[in-house]
């Protein structure tokens, strides 16, 4: 018999996200159960970052005189490509986001500017968004990592310098634990044997003397460090980085590839209590031209990404969950073979944003002389201002920056994208 029709759907959907109807049996999160009805959830944030520019007109922003055909979606009047029908199924929890514009072709500078909300100055480093929502999300002891990075491959080398986001100011007791390969998890947990509290009982005196006796900063961080990672081997949460008590015709729906696992961990992480995981996939791009890698890639991002955003609706997240889809940059009008970082597209799912809409608007062929983008620029600062508000932090705070000086979490001249939030 159906679950859902024995009990009134919020009801349905409240135990679900609590784990109590879920067909994955996750002993952690039954003891919170009665927990997890009473008190609301705090927002999280996956974001699924394509490295090195996914094209525009070849994935959300299809063009009559593209090479790919373009299909509807569950919402009339919006439209993506041929090669995305499970996305296109879910557009009503989606929303589109079709000009974007940074003028920085660049691969570093545009993907620090897309994490950081700031230009790269040699100043210092900025935090990125992940750490952000670390340092204001993250509650004392909590047992799981607030800010999980998740390595999903790549398919070609080039995309230029990676980069990888750093707290800056912020601390580095709010950067990223970094997932080497999903199905692996965390390898280093299933080395420690049955001994591991008396080993920790013989080292923990032994640092707390050695932070006493040199109170230097950078031991006050290897300390913090020592007890994050105390926290999380000794918590029975840390099941949420194996993938193997997942049922096998999930792991199928989110597809063999290395991106799907890492998008159905990512899934584990949040409703493990994780408040920002992002999933980076690399070689996106493509000078050769994006049709044909795109054509290859087309299958396992729809089956993922859809996978993930079904996944989290049937179990109650993504009303608290956001989904980001995007990378540096765009690509050229026509075969997609360069950088474009004049027009181009991001997709937005949940997180208690409007979605079923398109925001922003590109020419007829992606391109005009003097302006690509007919309505609704959407700058970096504007989509990091949105990103926190969606998130629920304070855009208006203020960081201490080397050299006493003052940092606003979001650049002044933000514009947050209010059309998109509820």
């Amino acid at each position: 018999m159906n679950r859902e029709k024995l009990l009134p759907r919020r009801d349905f959907l409240r135990l679900s996200a609590a784990g109590v109807l879920s067909s994955v049996t996750v002993p952690w999160f039954e003891s919170l159960a009665q927990a997890a009805i009473k008190q609301p959830r705090g927002k999280s944030c996956i974001l699924l970052w394509m490295d090195g520019g996914p094209s525009q007109q070849h994935t959300f922003d299809p063009k009559p005189t593209g090479e790919f055909r373009s299909i509807k979606t569950t919402v009339p009047g919006i439209q993506i490509v041929e090669q995305l029908p499970q996305l296109a199924q879910c557009m009503n929890d989606m929303a589109i986001l079709r000009s974007m514009k940074t003028d920085i072709n660049d691969h570093y500078d545009a993907k620090y500017y897309l994490h950081t909300g700031y230009r790269r100055t040699s100043a210092f480093e900025h935090p990125a968004i992940g750490c952000l929502a670390s340092s204001e999300l993250s509650v004392p002891d909590q047992e799981m990592p607030c800010f999980v990075t998740i390595d999903a491959g790549s398919d070609k080398t080039n995309g230029g310098r990676f980069y990888r986001s750093v707290p800056g100011y912020v601390g580095p007791q709010h950067a990223p634990l970094a997932v080497q390969e999903p199905t692996k998890g965390l390898e280093n947990l299933k080395e420690l044997g049955d001994d591991l509290d008396a080993r920790l009982e013989l080292l923990e005196p032994a640092e707390e003397r050695f932070s006493k006796d040199y109170p230097l900063g950078s031991v006050g961080t290897k300390q913090s460090a020592f007890q994050r990672a105390v926290r999380l081997m000794r918590s029975k949460r840390a099941k949420a980085f194996d993938l193997e008590s997942e049922p096998a015709k999930l792991r199928e729906e989110y597809g063999k590839h290395r991106f799907g696992q890492s998008c159905l961990l990512a899934r584990r992480l949040i409703e493990s209590g994780v408040r920002f995981v992002e999933v980076f996939h690399r070689g996106w791009d493509d000078h050769e031209g994006a049709a044909k890698r795109i054509n290859e890639r087309a299958p396992w991002m729809d089956a993922a990404m859809s996978a993930l955003i079904r996944d989290l609706k049937v179990r109650g997240l993504l009303e608290d969950t956001l989904v980001v889809w995007m990378g540096e940059f765009g690509r050229s009008p026509g075969d997609g073979g360069g950088h474009f970082c004049n027009a181009w597209s991001t997709v937005w799912a949940g997180g208690g944003i409007k979605t079923g809409q398109v925001i922003g608007k590109t020419s007829e062929t992606g391109k005009n002389p003097g302006s690509t983008i007919v309505d609704r620029p959407i700058s970096a600062p504007d989509y990091i201002a949105t990103l926190c508000l969606a998130l629920g932090l304070d855009i208006h705070k203020e960081f201490m920056a080397p050299g006493n000086r003052p940092m606003p979490m979001v650049e002044k001249s933000a514009k947050p994208i209010k059309e998109l939030l509820a």
